[in-house]
């Protein structure tokens, strides 16, 4: 088992300008120090249904209601104006910055936890005598006898069969070839959301992981806040 860069094609390019982008550094370094309520917040915000920040902060009582304290109204502003800024980039530029806050995020949480020179982004997973996979792996941690591949999408409908194949088949060439790789799918949405979306699925998920809106710290080793 091997890694390779993935190639530089178009979607790359344009792919590694949205990635570059202030605002996604901005946005994954917040919702890395953030708690549940702050990215669900970001959660909902970022959808665009309302540039109104008044709107949200009515939505979400327990963040800037009177009974918040100042921290957390700070923080909490933080979260809404870096979401809102996101939501109002249009529908098509606003899925591809979503997408690589996740992938971001999933990088700063990950850090935490293993050296940052073992973390690697748009990464293939090679095995030999195994056709390669087209699409790259969004975050990979690197440390022999003990690789992860994480597969980041923004919402439930991104679990389909094409990820949870490619996930699943990395994970048993791995095995295959006596090395060991732990498969990870993380999701920027609730749990329940994405457990009846992967019900629905055919696709084999054995030895999967999965990482909700819920569990995204225990990318970075630890509870769930």
């Amino acid at each position: 088992m091997r890694f390779q860069n993935a190639a530089t094609d178009g979607r790359a390019i344009v792919y590694a300008a949205i990635q570059a982008d202030p605002l996604v550094e901005r946005a994954a370094r917040l919702l890395a120090d953030a708690g549940y309520p702050e990215r669900l917040l970001a959660r909902a915000a970022m959808n665009g249904q309302t540039l109104d920040p008044d709107a949200w902060r009515t939505m979400f009582p327990t963040l800037f209601g009177p009974d918040s304290d100042d921290e957390t109204r700070a923080r909490a502003n933080a979260v809404l104006a870096v979401s809102l800024d996101v939501a109002g980039r249009g529908e098509q530029v606003r899925s591809q910055f979503r997408g690589a806050i996740v992938g971001a995020l999933t990088e700063r949480l990950l850090e935490r936890r293993v050296p940052a020179t073992a973390i690697r982004r748009e990464r293939r997973i090679l095995f030999d005598g195994i056709a390669t996979e087209i699409h790259p792996y969004d975050v990979t941690v690197e440390v022999p006898g003990a690789a992860e591949a994480y597969d980041c999408k923004w919402g439930a409908r991104g679990i389909g069969a094409d990820v949870l194949n490619q996930l699943d088949d990395a994970r048993r060439h791995a095995v295959d070839e006596g090395e060991r790789l732990t498969a990870v799918l993380v999701i920027f949405d609730a749990g329940r959301t994405c457990q009846t979306r992967l019900a629905r699925q055919t696709a084999p998920r054995q030895g999967l992981r999965m990482v909700t809106l819920e569990t995204l710290d225990r990318m970075a080793g630890t509870a769930k806040r």
